[in-house]
C-alpha cells in the first residue's frame, strides 16, 4: 500500500458559496501538509460530447476558479473534472486521497437542509479521512464569515478565542487508533491544544437476564469512570508520546457524546470524531455519534475511518 502522506488534499467543489469555503479549508490543510492540492468537480450528467479536459480545460466551474485571483502559494494544485454521480464518485476518491474535503452542501437539495447528500456518502463510505465545513450561520444566530475576527458578534455571544483548539470525540470503550492519531497529528500541524471529549451512560441499563449484572451494580459510578479513564488514558498514551508538544485536556463526562462535542465546536477549529462502522454489512456505515456532529457541529468536522496501520507524522511546512 502507497505511503498516504504522498497523496494529494482532495476538495470537491460544484461552483457554491459551500464549496468555496471548502475550497480554501483544503488549501490550508494541503499546505500545512506540505501535499499537492487537486481541485475536483463532477458532472452530475453525461453528456454527448466532451465537455473537459483532463485538466479540467472547459468545465466552466473549474475555469471560474481558476481565474479568479486566489493567493494560490501551493506548489503543486491540479484541477480535474468528472463526470457521473457525485454521491458514488466522490466517496470513490477517498482511495487516491491522504485527505478528502467538501462543503456540507452544495447546490442541489433544500435550502434548510443541514448536511447534503454527498457529504454524509462520503464520511460514510471513503477510505480516507473525510473533512466537511459548514456554513458559519449553522447555528441560527446569522453570523457570517465577515464577523469571525475574535471579538463578539452583534448578538453578543462569544466567537471563537484566539488560541487553536482541536476536539476529539472519542469512546473510552473502544479503541480508535485512526481518529486519535489523526486528532493529534492535526493539533500539532496547526499548534493547537486537544481537547478530547469522552460521554458514558451511568447507570449501565442491562437485560434482567444477564447473569453478571449484579456484578456491574456492585461498581459504583466513580470505580466505573476511573476504569474508563484508565482505558483511554491506555490508548491515549502511544500517540500522546509521537506528539509530546500538544497540549492535551481530557474530559470525561456522564453525559452525551454528541452533544458534548457540538457545544465544543462553538470553541474548536476542528472535531474529530471516528467513523464507527455498522457491523451490519447493509446502510450506511456511519456512528451515530458521527452522524449528529456533522449534522449540528459548527466548526469543520472530520471523520475518521479505522486505520490499522497507525497514524503518520505530520509532515511540518518549512519556516
Amino acid at each position: 500500500m502507497a505511503d498516504r502522506g504522498s497523496l494529494p488534499v482532495i476538495v470537491a467543489v460544484d461552483g457554491s458559496v459551500d464549496s468555496e469555503r471548502a475550497l480554501r479549508w483544503a488549501g490550508e490543510a494541503a499546505r500545512l501538509r506540505s501535499a499537492a492540492l487537486q481541485v475536483v468537480h463532477v458532472w452530475p450528467y453525461v453528456t454527448a460530447v466532451r465537455v473537459a479536459d483532463d485538466d479540467g480545460s472547459g468545465d466552466p466551474v473549474l475555469d471560474e476558479l481558476r481565474a479568479q485571483p486566489l493567493a494560490w502559494s501551493l506548489p503543486q494544485v491540479e484541477f480535474r473534472s468528472l463526470s457521473g454521480l457525485p454521491d458514488t464518485q466522490l466517496p470513490a476518491l477517498g482511495a487516491e486521497a491522504q485527505l478528502l474535503v467538501l462543503g456540507s452542501r452544495g447546490r442541489g437539495g433544500f435550502a434548510s437542509l443541514l448536511l447534503g447528500s454527498n457529504g454524509l456518502a462520503c464520511a460514510a463510505q471513503s477510505a480516507c479521512p473525510v473533512v466537511v465545513v459548514p456554513r458559519p450561520d449553522r447555528d441560527g444566530t446569522g453570523r457570517d464569515e465577515e464577523s469571525e475576527d475574535g471579538e463578539d458578534g452583534e448578538d453578543g455571544e462569544a466567537l471563537p478565542p484566539a488560541v487553536l483548539q482541536v476536539t476529539l470525540g472519542v469512546d473510552a470503550t473502544c479503541e480508535e487508533p485512526g481518529a486519535i492519531g489523526f486528532a493529534l497529528a492535526e493539533a500539532s500541524r496547526r499548534g493547537a491544544r486537544l481537547k478530547i471529549v469522552s460521554g458514558y451512560s451511568w447507570p449501565m441499563l442491562m437485560p434482567p437476564d444477564f447473569a453478571y449484572v449484579p456484578a456491574v451494580y456492585e461498581t459504583t459510578q466513580q470505580q466505573y469512570e476511573d476504569a474508563l479513564g484508565s482505558r483511554l488514558a491506555d490508548a491515549l498514551a502511544p500517540h500522546r508520546a509521537r506528539y509530546p508538544e500538544v497540549g492535551v485536556q481530557v474530559e470525561l463526562r456522564n453525559a452525551d457524546a454528541a452533544g458534548q462535542l457540538v457545544e465544543a465546536s462553538r470553541a474548536s477549529d476542528l472535531v474529530v470524531v471516528a467513523r464507527r462502522r455498522r457491523r451490519l454489512p447493509i446502510g450506511r456505515r456511519l456512528g451515530s455519534v458521527a452522524h449528529a456532529v456533522l449534522l449540528h457541529a459548527l466548526c469543520p468536522i472530520a471523520v475518521v475511518p479505522e486505520d490499522p496501520e497507525g497514524p503518520a507524522s505530520p509532515e511540518r511546512p518549512a519556516a
